[in-house]
């Protein structure tokens, strides 16, 4: 009975493990039970480490005991940043899985090929190859995301390009899948290819993203996603782990599926995202007149919204930059009690990571059946009297719908400019992510309002807190 009781109670655990696993991308569909759905992927993950070491022949407890120190070393300030920053906390998450990956093929691979090189069959290195090439591109892939997002000076915000770019990033992408192939044919024949393999993945995250401009990123962040979880299935058949595998493919389609969302939000292909270098800054033809625009005050602003029945704010990455959200939650309390129907409009690629804005403003505690997908909202625009868009940009340029030539043609938006007024808070007139200039800021029933976006919400409650009652 003991010897047959470990393996039963580890199976087991694997078992419930998977269920909580798939539990919890369930729930999270819905906000109602999104908290219930992150308390049963921890649990899950919880019975996945208890039940991997209760497998049999684990000796080395005083590393795995200095692996758990680190994790938490590492984890616990990664928990503690602020909501702004957690699009590049999520890049690191997954520099983190492509690099757990990674090494673990890497000490797979040469411990075989020490010990016991029988063991490298043609399947396992054919698992060794694409986990070591997916983990380690991944590694690199998402640190670069990171810095982008976390605007380091270094990494060049905007695409970079030159010549035969793609060109050359998809040979040296198919050297090292010719290296892998080789390597299975004949793992021990051709071991000096092995950091041949490792480099080349490391290079080519690297060029993978270089590439690829911040209106990007949400697509690029959940793309890495499901590269590390294709990465954990291939851990999961070099280790035989079932539950890596299972989890692995859930990561991976999970966020494939969202990419392909994403995407069709943007109107835009895999191909375009991955190799379209989105985001340059466009020249301004020569010739063409200079628009001005128009700007408000916050007070008067304030007078318009106050007298409007239907308001539609949409936000944007600028309120995120400015951490407005509860000044937000303040304007649409005080607009609310003066009997004024508030709602959000929610681009679905608006932020820098796939539901930015939602966990934005449920921090600040705005209902969650006020926020309005874009689908939603926008046959409501024609009948909305002011929308305020605050931070955003690209998402709600019209020149989406008509102009042929923008890089963002074709790409769904919020029909801001449809309403009877909008007001847009910017700090300057830059160009967007995309790297052109919105049309919307130049609409005859545009007003603009310059400055820091917590701070002009801020003046717009206080001017709306001494206005008068009600319209």
């Amino acid at each position: 009975m003991g010897s047959s009781f470990v393996p039963t109670v580890m199976d087991l655990a694997y078992l419930a493990g998977t269920a909580l696993f798939i539990f919890a991308l369930y729930w999270m569909n819905d906000p109602k039970t999104a908290r219930r759905g992150v308390f049963a992927g921890v649990a899950g993950m919880t019975l996945a480490v208890v039940g991997t070491l209760l497998a049999p022949g684990l000796v080395n407890w005083e590393w795995i005991a200095v692996a758990v120190v680190l994790g938490f070393a590492v984890g616990i300030p990664l928990s503690r940043v602020p909501l702004t920053a957690v699009p590049q906390r999520t890049a690191l998450s997954h520099a983190f899985g492509g690099l757990a990956a990674g090494l673990v093929g890497v000490a797979k691979y040469y411990l075989w090929l020490a010990e016991s090189p029988e063991q490298l069959t043609h399947f396992r290195m054919f698992a060794i190859s694409a986990e070591v090439i997916l983990g380690f591109l991944t590694l690199t892939g998402s640190l670069m995301a990171a810095g982008k997002l976390q605007e380091v000076k270094w990494i060049p915000q905007r695409p970079v390009t030159y010549p035969l770019q793609n060109a050359s990033n998809l040979l040296l992408f198919a050297i090292a899948i010719v290296c892998g192939l080789l390597m299975v044919i004949d793992p021990i024949g051709y071991s000096y290819l092995f950091p041949v393999i490792i480099v080349l993945a490391l290079a080519f995250g690297v060029l993978l993203i270089i590439p690829i401009g911040g209106a990007d990123m949400p697509t690029v962040i959940s793309l890495l996603n499901s590269y590390a979880g294709l990465a954990a299935v291939a851990m999961g058949f070099v280790l035989d782990n079932k539950l890596l595998i299972v989890a692995g493919a859930l990561d991976g389609s999970s966020g494939l599926i969202l990419s392909i969302i994403m995407c069709k939000a943007m109107n835009r292909s895999f191909s375009n995202v991955l190799f379209g270098a989105f985001g340059q800054v466009q020249a301004k033809a020569v010739g063409v007149e200079e628009r001005t625009v128009k700007s408000e005050t916050p007070e008067g602003a304030a007078q318009v919204m106050e007298q409007a029945s239907r308001v539609v704010i949409v936000p944007g990455y600028g309120m995120a930059v400015a951490q407005a959200q509860h000044r937000v939650r303040e304007l649409y309390d005080i607009l609310t009690k003066k009997g004024v129907d508030v709602k959000f409009a929610i681009h679905p690629v608006a932020g820098r990571m796939p539901g930015h804005m939602n966990v934005l403003l449920a921090e600040a505690d705005i209902p969650y059946d006020h926020l309005v997908e874009m689908d939603d909202i926008n046959p409501e625009m024609g009948q909305t009297d002011v929308v305020l868009v605050i931070g955003a940009n690209d998402v709600v340029n019209p020149a989406a719908r008509h102009d042929k030539s923008s890089p963002i043609y074709g790409m769904p938006i919020i029909d801001a400019d449809k309403a009877r007024m909008c007001l847009a808070i910017k700090r300057s007139m830059n160009p967007g992510f995309a790297g052109i200039e919105n049309e919307l800021y130049f609409s005859e029933s545009t007003y603009m309002l310059f400055g820091d976006a917590k701070a002009v919400v801020g003046e717009l409650v206080k001017a709306l807190s001494g206005g008068g009652g009600g319209h």
